[in-house]
């Protein structure tokens, strides 16, 4: 360690007690992290790139501070969905820290590690106060059935009103409206379950029609239209 010829000069003053730093609430416990190895949970962080295109929501689950588990989400960007798919590759099993240092190859991808990674070493987890954390494949709870993502997709404009396109249930393919033309209902197609159903070797048209079904009152509509059509 090389001084400067000031502090060389100086005469030692004693520090006092040393505290260290404040506990965080890390799976159940609580924890004075001082490496990275001190960092275990599960959370989430949410990224944008510049312009603002498109977002990303990147799950990780951390266990003695390495990733164990990913879950890259992205919306908006075609690009970023090709960008997530290296992501996935690069971010399992790095520190934390490496991964926070780490071109994961979109800016949007990158703000969510960042955020996340603020996160979890202030102790904000999802699993702060869950003993033992989650299990490796605990991410896979965010997705829909048939482990599809849940992707709300809204249009509207002035002129024409709202059109709903896809929501939690899945692929809306009718809108049911009043007689003031007021949405009351949907009919959606779970997308997870009719390709699973598919894989299997159910017909396609029956697959369809198996994972189709409707939410509010949609059997009393005085109308119905097609949101991407009508």
């Amino acid at each position: 360690m090389i001084y400067t010829a000031e502090v060389e000069h100086m005469c030692p003053v004693a520090k006092g007690a040393y505290h260290g730093p404040a506990p965080i609430p890390e799976e159940g416990k609580w924890v004075q992290a001082k490496e990275i190895k001190d960092i275990s949970g599960l959370t989430h962080g949410v990224g944008w790139c510049a312009p603002q295109q498109g977002a990303c929501k990147l799950t990780l689950n951390i266990k003695d501070g390495i990733i164990e588990e990913a879950l890259v989400e992205t919306l908006g960007c075609s690009g970023m969905t090709h960008s997530a798919a290296m992501a996935s590759e690069i971010l399992i099993g790095k520190t934390i820290l490496e991964a926070l240092n780490t071109d994961l190859v979109c800016d949007a991808i990158n703000t969510a590690m960042r955020e996340l990674f603020l996160q979890i070493v202030y102790g904000r987890s999802q699993t702060a106060f869950s003993e033992g954390g989650l299990p490796i494949g605990g991410a896979l709870e965010d997705l829909g059935k048939g482990l599809t993502g849940q992707v709300g997709t809204l249009y509207s404009t002035k002129a024409k009103g709202p059109r709903y396109l896809q929501l939690t249930e899945g692929y809306i393919t009718r809108q049911a409206l009043n007689e003031n033309n007021e949405i009351v209902g949907y009919e959606f197609v779970k997308l997870g379950p009719m390709m699973e159903n598919i894989k299997n070797g159910m017909d396609a048209n029956e697959a369809v029609k198996k994972a189709t079904s409707h939410y509010g009152q949609f059997e009393n509509a005085a109308k119905y239209i097609d949101p991407r059509h009508e």
